[in-house]
């Protein structure tokens, strides 16, 4: 694979089942490297096959009205467009955008008896409604809280998002649900239609504070009760019988599992699936959902490198309905059907029934693009084991060694495709990826491991086992030619690595956290992350904070490093790259840095598509002038 192939890559997402479960919507997102944007349509599987279903060129989250009849969506009928809502036949036709909210339509669901769609939008605060977009760019701005910006997002301080109620006919006007000064996300209906479920973090000290909390909004009157007090939330969700379902965890502080919990008659939340030890969310998987089969919750499984799908009964039991080498990115399950999109390391994703068994629907990218099957393999580390899996190009001869160190750190690589992997082998890389200890999927001693005083060091000691098997176990893999690379935590973990180690011989620090220091101050999770993982608070713990950051130890630096960083990073803004850059160059060491414009953290996952292609030229020409020769 190179980076130009990205572009011929089909990703499909968010399947849903029709009412009769016949039929199954879904989106399938391309990039455009030619328009430079992501081409998105939704598509339909049913007994006459698999086949785009609207026009586009950027619609996405179909869902399915209560009688068939129609589909509603998002769409954004041009690239300067922000998403709005529309609706369309279900036989086809031309498509209706209801709704015009000053920053568009986040996500909707259509109402119980289908009379209404129930909409995340955004809208501009009093201040700032009615500029144009000149004004807006040079009116100074009245910061009084944090965050009051946020990455992928931009300014938060000046909108708000909320729940709004939206005639499907785009007759009635949009009516707020829940008017404010909190931002409001993931609700969800009652079977009855009379409540409305969300999470909404509205403590006085939010943003300085780890933690959210569930609300339900009476829909006739509007009245908004605290439905579960302070925790870790990620997704509402009612079962057929009406009682609300939470995913999440009561633990507010960062990390935690998401844990499945029923809220009880008396308020009290009943733990599900906690003695799984496992979560139901998954950075490297699609978004936090519950779907229902009967008054049974079907929920992602997150477990050493894979994300499967388990059924959980009300009494707790628990079954195992998707599993294998794979990473499931959506699903849906309706009238007994069970729907889901998944990706393996060879192939970025297709559409399968798990009704009586597996059955592949779509075929969207067959034979598209030459893909290299890792070998997986263990390894022992401080009394655990991990993860690790390695990618060789084909052939005989001796090749780099190419450690790649994923983010979060309460993330993991695994069963999933990963563009990046196969783009560095196919460029002639020995890839090696792992799980070292603070990555999720193996239970919360596991990832817990990494905080406090374990920073920095248990997973500086698990990576260095994963390279040292990797070589004993692969003697293609080059010894005298080592580069690794990582971003966020895991540009964190690469410099540190650099740091303490002289052998690598190229580095590429990528958006990555150098110093928790100013990392306190001006990021949007700055008032709570570092208290989180370094158990040491403001100000008692500022040399702690110092000393905990790649940048502490600069100076001993001496691998070549290509620093990585997006302008509009809020995530680990781009003074982290700057900071790092400067000591670099101030030891003498090798460094370049390069910027992206008008991008954030995650820009090498959904950033523009010629700025991901241009991000994988930089790479491949840096590692490649320090070991290939070139």
């Amino acid at each position: 694979m190179t980076p130009d192939d990205a572009a011929r890559l089909n990703i499909p997402s968010d399947p849903r089942v029709s009412p009769d479960g016949r039929s199954i919507l879904f989106t399938v997102s391309t990039q455009n490297l030619e328009d430079d944007r992501y081409d998105q349509l939704i598509w339909i599987s049913d007994p006459h096959g698999t086949r785009p279903f609207s026009d586009g060129p950027r619609d996405k989250d179909p869902r399915w009205s209560p009688d068939g009849q129609s589909i509603a969506f998002t769409r954004r009928v041009d690239d300067e467009a922000k998403p709005q809502a529309a609706v369309m036949a279900a036989d086809g036709g031309d498509a209706r955008v209801v709704s015009d909210f000053d920053r568009g339509v986040e996500a909707l669901e259509w109402s119980p008896d289908g009379s209404r769609l129930l909409v995340v939008a955004v809208t501009y605060v009093e201040e700032w409604s009615g500029l144009d977009d000149d004004e807006r760019e040079r009116k100074p701005r009245r910061v009084t809280s944090v965050p009051y910006r946020f990455d992928n997002r931009g300014w938060i301080h000046d909108r708000r998002r909320h729940l709004w109620l939206v005639d499907p006919r785009g007759e009635d006007a949009p009516v707020c649900l829940t008017p404010g000064e909190f931002d409001d996300e993931y609700p969800s209906w009652s079977p009855d239609g009379a409540k409305v479920a969300f999470i909404s973090d509205r403590d006085p000290l939010r943003g300085l504070r780890s933690g959210n909390d569930v609300w339900e909004v009476d829909v006739a009157s509007g009245e908004v009760t605290r439905a579960a007090g302070r925790g870790f939330w990620t997704q509402t969700s009612y079962s057929p019988s009406g009682r609300l379902h939470l995913l999440g965890n009561t633990n507010s502080v960062y990390p935690v599992d998401s844990l499945l919990y029923r809220m009880e008659p008396d308020g009290s939340l009943t733990d599900l699936t906690g003695h799984l030890d496992r979560s139901s969310v998954s950075l490297s998987a699609g978004p936090a959902q519950v779907s229902w089969d009967g008054e049974d919750a079907i929920i992602g499984w997150e477990d050493s490198g894979t994300y499967g799908l388990v059924r959980v009964s009300p009494s707790g039991d628990v079954a195992t309905v998707v599993d294998g080498h794979r990473v499931v990115t959506g699903f849906h399950a309706r009238g007994g059907r069970l729907v889901a999109t998944s990706k393996t390391p060879t192939s970025p994703g297709e559409l399968f029934s798990f009704d009586n068994s597996e059955t592949q629907l779509s075929h969207l990218n067959d034979g598209s693009v030459e893909m290299v099957e890792p070998e997986h393999f263990t390894v022992d580390s401080g009394g655990y084991e991990l993860d690790a899996w390695v990618y060789l190009p084909p052939g005989d001869d001796p090749v780099p060694l190419l450690l790649n160190i994923h983010g979060g750190p309460a993330s993991q690589y695994g069963f999933g495709f990963f563009d990046e992997f196969q783009v560095y082998v196919g460029a002639g890389y020995g890839v090696v990826a792992s799980n070292p200890r603070g990555s999720s999927g193996k239970g919360e001693a596991f990832q817990d491991s990494v905080t406090g005083e374990g920073w920095g060091k248990v997973d500086l000691e698990d990576v260095q086992a994963v390279v040292a098997a990797a070589l004993d176990r692969y003697p293609r893999l080059d010894p005298d030619r080592m580069g690794l690379m990582g971003g966020s935590y895991g540009g964190f973990l690469t410099g540190w690595v650099i740091g303490h180690e002289d052998r690598w011989k190229s580095a590429v620090v990528e958006r990555a956290l150098t110093t928790w220091t100013s990392f306190s101050g001006t990021s949007d999770i700055g008032g709570v992350f570092p208290e989180n993982y370094l158990d040491e608070a403001y100000p008692e713990g500022w040399e702690r904070w110092w000393e905990a950051g790649p940048l502490a130890i600069a100076h001993r630096v001496t691998t070549p490093t290509l620093i990585v960083h997006a302008e509009n990073d809020w995530r680990c803004p781009i003074e982290q790259g700057e900071q790092y850059f400067m000591a670099l160059l101030r030891n003498g060491t090798p460094a370049e840095m390069i910027r992206f414009p008008d991008e954030g953290h995650e820009m090498s996952r959904s950033g523009k598509p010629r700025h991901r292609k241009e991000r994988f030229e930089a790479i491949l020409d840096w590692h490649g002038r320090y070991l290939m020769g070139g």
